[in-house]
């Protein structure tokens, strides 16, 4: 099914995960030494993690099952156009303009896969 859907899967995962990491800095914009972070896209997009693969002790067998690896690979502290004096380093402004970016970006794949699925379902059907 790759070659069907190229690389929006992948691209859906990413803007997530973006959107996950910015949400996380959004809601600590008010924490004193929260550093904000961001995806670096041009890693993860060659698949460099930089990090090893470490596997977390799971205490109960209900617990999810993680790694050290996929939680922080890709990202990247960011460097704050104006420090704070409480070493925060999120500026709420620039942040909410990189969620709306990432989110009319995800909406551009999500439509784009959309249209290639109703494509293949009136190709196997016949209908229009």
């Amino acid at each position: 099914m790759e070659s069907i859907f190229g690389i929006h899967e992948s691209a859906l995962l990413y803007r997530a995960r973006r959107m996950d990491v910015l949400a996380r800095n959004l809601a600590n914009a008010d924490t004193p030494q929260y550093k904000a972070r961001d995806v670096e896209f041009a890693q993860v997009l060659a698949g460099v993690g930089g990090v090893r693969s470490v596997s977390l002790a799971r205490t109960n067998e209900r617990h999810i099952a993680a790694s050290a690896a996929a939680a922080t690979e890709g990202l990247r502290y960011r460097v704050p156009y104006q420090p704070s004096l409480d070493g925060n380093t999120v500026e709420a402004d620039l942040e909410l303009a990189r969620f709306a970016e990432n989110s009319v970006a995800y909406q551009a794949s999500l439509m784009f896969l959309n249209g290639r699925v109703s494509t293949l379902r009136q190709a196997i059907t016949g209908s229009r």
